[in-house]
C-alpha cells in the first residue's frame, strides 16, 4: 500500500470507451491519502450525449470514490468542461464528496496552490484543447488505434504504453500549445499571489518552474494513467500507474533519493481485467 498526503487525478472520462478504468481501480485499491482531489472531467457527459458507454468497471470507479469518502478521506471534486453540469452543485456535498469551482491546497511545506481543471485557459492561449490540435476525428481514430495497440501488447504480456501520447509529442503545434497553457496557468497563480497552479485538461502531465511559481499538471486516465501525488514532506511527483507503476517525473529543484520502479501486487491488474 502506498501512502500519500494528497493525490490529484483528472480527465478520467468515465462514460467514454477510452477510459482506463481498470488501471484506475487498481490505483485506488493500492493508494491511500488524506485528501483526494478530482480535478475535472471525471465523468464525460459530452461523450455520453453521443453514445453511452458505462460498463461495470466505470460504475465501480464511482462506487469506489464514494466509499473512499465514506472511509474518512477528504474528497474534493472540481468539475471540468466535460462534467460542467456538476458546476451547478458547487458549494454542496454529494455522497460525502465536496464540490468546488476551485480549491486552494496548502502543501506540507507551506506552499499554496490553486487547484482548478484548467479549461478556462483555452481562451487565454487562443487555442482549442489539445485534442483539437489534431482534429476531433483524427484524435478519435488515434485513441481507437491506442486501444487496439494495447490489446495486442497485453496479449504479448507487455505493459501498457500510450501510442496516442507518443504521436502527439511529435506534433510541434501541440508542444507550442502546452507551453502557452503552462505560462497562462503560472501567470494566473502569480497574479493571485499563490505558489503555483495544479490542473489537468490537456492530457499532458508535467511540471514547469516559473519565476514566481510552479505549474503542475496531473495528466489523465485515457492516454497516460497518471496522478500527481504529494508526500508527507510536501514534495510533488507524477506517478504513472499500469502494470509497472513508477514515478515518471519529480518537481524541479528538489533533491531526493531516486525511487525504484514499483511492482503491482501479484495478478491484481490481470485479475481485474479478466472480470470485465
Amino acid at each position: 500500500m502506498h501512502q500519500y498526503r494528497s493525490v490529484f487525478i483528472s480527465d478520467v472520462h468515465l462514460g467514454s470507451a477510452d477510459c482506463q478504468a481498470e488501471y484506475l481501480l487498481d490505483f485506488l485499491d493500492n493508494v491511500r491519502c488524506e485528501t483526494l482531489y478530482l480535478v475535472g472531467d471525471i465523468i464525460d457527459l459530452i461523450a455520453m450525449q453521443r453514445r453511452v458507454h458505462f460498463p461495470k468497471s466505470h460504475q465501480e470507479v464511482v462506487q469506489r470514490l464514494v466509499r473512499i469518502a465514506a472511509d474518512g478521506t477528504r474528497v474534493i471534486y472540481v468539475p471540468g468542461n466535460h462534467d460542467e453540469f456538476l458546476r451547478n452543485f458547487c458549494g454542496q456535498t454529494l455522497a460525502g464528496i465536496q464540490l468546488l469551482h476551485k480549491a486552494v491546497h496548502t502543501t506540507a511545506d507551506g506552499r499554496r496552490f490553486v487547484v482548478c481543471h484548467g479549461d478556462q485557459f483555452d481562451q487565454v492561449v487562443r487555442c482549442s484543447p489539445l485534442l483539437l490540435l489534431v482534429g476531433d476525428r483524427a484524435h478519435g481514430l488515434l485513441l481507437r488505434l491506442n486501444r487496439w495497440f494495447n490489446l495486442w501488447r497485453k496479449l504479448r504480456k507487455k505493459p501498457y504504453w500510450s501510442l496516442a501520447a507518443w504521436v502527439k509529442t511529435r506534433i510541434g503545434q501541440a508542444k507550442a500549445f502546452i507551453q502557452r497553457f503552462e505560462m497562462a496557468a503560472l501567470t494566473a497563480a502569480e497574479r493571485g499571489q499563490y505558489d503555483g497552479y495544479i490542473c489537468g485538461h490537456i492530457h499532458s502531465a508535467g511540471f514547469r518552474q516559473g519565476t514566481g511559481g510552479l505549474y503542475c499538471n496531473d495528466g489523465d486516465w485515457v492516454e497516460h494513467c497518471t496522478a500527481l501525488v504529494e508526500g508527507f514532506d510536501g514534495s510533488l511527483d507524477i506517478l504513472h500507474w499500469s502494470e509497472r507503476p513508477h514515478i515518471v517525473e519529480s518537481e524541479p529543484q528538489r533533491r531526493r533519493t531516486p525511487v525504484p520502479e514499483w511492482q503491482p501486487l501479484p495478478g491484481q491488474v490481470a485479475a481485474r481485467a479478466s472480470r470485465h
